[in-house]
């Protein structure tokens, strides 16, 4: 299994931390043997589950001009009209994704084109579940703008448990569709905001994958 490189810092802590923790039981020994395995146990499986959080899997994506793809692998949980009025001042269709602790977390480039604006907002750590996390979670905005279409927002959000966003998009950057955006740690929130004539594929409760899943098409 292929672990990405945002993980190294955090796989590297935990594994000292389960070793620091049983070590001195096995050696001291001074509880029963039973509960010694037991704490070995739990204490591994908590790090086999950090370890599986930055599982980079291997896959085919999706390169397609005519369609949107997911930026996160989760759960459609919102698909609305809303107002946009910090940076395109328009009525935009956003789709959300949530990932939860058991998604793959890296994010990716729904569309191809030039990066025009990358943005980063120090806000609150609301259940990214909640509607107001969108503006009010601390949360990074990436605008890209296609060859003749309209500009895509993706924003990156962080959520009650997630606490660390890691984003790629710099303002210039010739993004490509289906390549990695950014990272987000331990559970949060993906919104893509749409132009309000685009074609939408997925429904509430349908599951994405990032880089890989059309949930949406430009119309011309």
């Amino acid at each position: 299994m292929k672990i990405h490189r945002e993980g190294n810092g955090t796989i590297l802590i935990s594994f000292l931390i389960v070793l620091l923790i049983n070590i001195p039981l096995f050696v001291r020994t001074p509880f029963l043997l039973w509960v010694e395995m037991i704490i070995l146990v739990a204490t591994l499986v908590c790090f086999i589950i950090v370890l599986r959080f930055f599982r980079f899997p291997s896959r085919v994506h999706t390169f397609d001009d005519n369609a949107i793809v997911s930026g996160a692998d989760g759960v459609v949980v919102a698909i609305e009209e809303v107002d946009e009025d910090r940076f395109l001042f328009e009525k935009r269709i956003q789709i959300s994704v949530f990932m939860s602790l058991h998604n793959v977390h890296i994010n990716w480039f729904p569309v191809s084109g030039k990066v025009i604006k990358d943005d980063y907002y120090s806000g609150r750590y609301l259940l990214a579940r909640n509607p107001k996390s969108s503006f009010l979670n601390e949360h990074t905005t990436v605008i890209i703008q296609p060859e003749g279409r309209e500009p895509i927002l993706v924003r990156q959000i962080a959520g009650f448990v997630a606490r660390r966003i890691v984003c790629y998009a710099t303002e210039g950057l010739d993004a490509k569709q289906s390549t990695q955006l950014g990272f987000i740690k331990f559970g949060s929130r993906v919104d893509i905001l749409l132009p309000m004539n685009t074609e939408i594929l997925v429904k509430i409760n349908d599951k994405v994958r990032g880089g890989i899943t059309r949930i949406a098409k430009f119309k011309d």
